[in-house]
């Protein structure tokens, strides 16, 4: 299959998954490759760039060992490999990934041959891999990072934050918005936000905020939590009923087996403890000074409006990624992860000069 055949049979198996994938269609796939390796068939042929002939030259194995709280982040990941061609070896957590095993069940059979799927690692994956891609902990992407050869292209997405921030909303009509991307995914991504700073009214906002992520439990209830999820919520929560008796400026709305909604005065960043546990705190004058701990961590910032002014206020505290509040969860394909390109790195060149020699004189 050619570059542009790939793109149609991926985009094909992406309808059954518009839950995780959003809508993706062949020429958004084709459009990412013109935009991150210059052309859509520089993998099939040269191709004319920048004033010589290219070739884009994929690995012929990538290694992917994926984690289970973002299922999305492997499809996406394993889409790239099929993208470029390269044969994938999906390395599962423990407990497996049935929507990865699904995806692949929906692909073509010249595509699903290119997919194996093992919860252990194979003695022979590691080595046999011309390019390692990694998601989890910082110590889960050090651990595989000093596992790597030199030769290896190795990419890791690890530890990263994100948050909202209303700059204006008189009306409350952001608080849906909000409740979603705090929902979404129970918070396990690194596109899901920690806290909600708001400029006006915060405690206010913050009881519209309770009620959305009620009405979203009604409609898409919380995961199980495992019992250290489950006594890291029933901690945040005591402590914060404490600082509230003691008279600190903290307030506290929950519903003790799904969501909790935390107003902090205090407008220096913690980080949730997730599964639907958010902060709403004032946007303070500096807030890269409140944003100390988080900066060099946060990946996503959701603002409303999203107005052109609104987006160079948050690009100076550091985000890769600024989207309209609402669609924190929903990057495009063309989204610079982590502030790289994700195809690019994967691929190694080729060029050919095809100028005739020089006249010897």
């Amino acid at each position: 299959m050619n570059t542009a055949e790939r793109a149609h049979a991926i985009a094909g198996a992406c309808r059954h998954f518009r839950h995780l994938l959003g809508s993706v269609t062949a020429d958004d796939f084709l459009d990412w490759l013109r935009l991150e390796l210059g052309h859509d068939a520089v993998l099939d042929a040269f191709q004319p760039i920048g004033g010589q002939s290219l070739r884009a030259i994929p690995p012929s194995v990538i290694l992917h060992i994926v984690s289970g709280n973002t299922p999305h982040a492997a499809l996406q990941s394993l889409i790239r490999g099929l993208l470029l061609g390269s044969h994938n070896l999906c390395k599962l957590p423990a407990a497996g990934l049935p929507e990865a095993e699904a995806f692949a069940a929906a692909l073509p059979d010249a595509l699903r041959s290119r997919i194996e799927f093992s919860s252990a690692l194979p003695d022979a994956w590691l080595p046999s891999a011309d390019a390692v891609v990694v998601f989890g902990s910082d110590e889960t992407i050090a651990h595989f990072r000093a596992l790597a050869q030199p030769r290896q292209r190795f990419i890791g997405y690890g530890h990263r934050i994100s948050l909202g921030i209303v700059f204006e909303d008189a009306a409350f009509e952001s608080p849906p918005f909000a409740a979603r991307d705090a929902s979404l995914f129970d918070q396990q991504g690194c596109l899901s936000p920690h806290c909600i700073y708001v400029a006006d009214r915060p405690e206010d906002y913050a009881a519209r905020l309770a009620a959305e992520m009620e009405s979203i439990q009604q409609s898409h209830p919380r995961a199980a939590l495992t019992l250290s999820e489950a006594a890291a919520i029933s901690q945040l929560r005591e402590t914060t009923r404490f600082r509230a008796a003691i008279g600190q400026q903290v307030r506290l709305w929950e519903r003790a087996d799904a969501w909790a909604v935390i107003y902090d005065s205090d407008p220096a960043f913690s980080a949730s403890v997730l599964n639907r546990v958010i902060f709403v705190r004032p946007l303070p004058a500096d807030p890269a000074a409140a944003l100390a701990s988080a900066r060099p961590f946060l990946s996503t910032i959701g603002i409303w409006p999203n107005t052109s002014s609104n987006a160079t206020h948050a690009a100076a505290l550091g985000a890769s990624r600024i989207c309209a509040l609402g669609s924190m969860q929903d990057p495009a394909w063309t989204w610079r992860q982590d502030g790289n390109q994700t195809l690019a790195p994967l691929v190694t060149w080729t060029g050919w000069e095809n100028q005739p020699p020089q006249r010897v004189s």
